[in-house]
């Protein structure tokens, strides 16, 4: 149980990280993304080898790798492609402009459907008793935290987010989102 507190933590100081962007501290903003993130890392690890194994047949661990290869790569593509690495992440500040095409056309907040499939897709890897408690947690952490964020930082981020709150749905994709997130594909393939 203290790796999911760690992992809590972790949570916690990553998102401590758009708090530090508001506040424009140099040095610091890198340093609350890479600790939090290696507390959450670290106790997925931890969580996966040191927990009772669940009795689950192969197919689903087979499942869990397809599963957690794609949803990998989609949380890594949603948090360090379609947003600019270095301005997010790295440079002092905050970016200098909102994203809202790829998957940011489809829902404001799309890393949270990829990091719920990585939980669900680690549960089945491992095979893990802990992880399957942790998951839960982890997820609820998740959602509350981008809920917070999106009502209280990111408007004092970016101008126009409140418009594109307004346009875009914040977890659950409707009709029009889907819309301008095909178009933002289209867009992309003519470039």
């Amino acid at each position: 149980m203290i790796y999911i507190g760690i992992g809590c933590f972790g949570f916690l100081i990553i998102h401590l990280f758009d708090i530090v962007s508001l506040k424009r501290l140099p040095g610091v903003k890198p340093l609350t993304w890479v600790l939090g993130s290696a507390l959450l890392v670290y106790a997925l690890v931890m969580a996966w080898v040191q927990s009772d194994k669940l009795p689950l047949a192969p197919w689903p661990v087979w499942i869990g790798w397809a599963s957690l290869s794609i949803s990998l790569l989609m949380l890594i593509y949603a948090l360090f492609i379609n947003l600019p690495l270095r301005k997010t992440y790295l440079a002092r500040g905050i970016g200098d402009k909102l994203i809202t095409s790829g998957l940011y056309a489809l829902v404001r907040h799309p890393g949270v459907h990829w990091f719920i499939l990585v939980m669900f897709s680690l549960v089945l890897v491992s095979r893990s008793s802990l992880l399957l408690i942790a998951t839960p947690i982890f997820i609820l952490m998740d959602i509350v935290l981008v809920i917070l964020q999106d009502k209280f930082i990111l408007g004092r981020m970016f101008h126009d987010y409140d418009k594109y709150r307004q346009e875009t749905p914040m977890l659950v994709p409707n009709r029009q989102s889907l819309n301008a997130f095909l178009d933002s594909l289209k867009q992309q393939f003519r470039a």
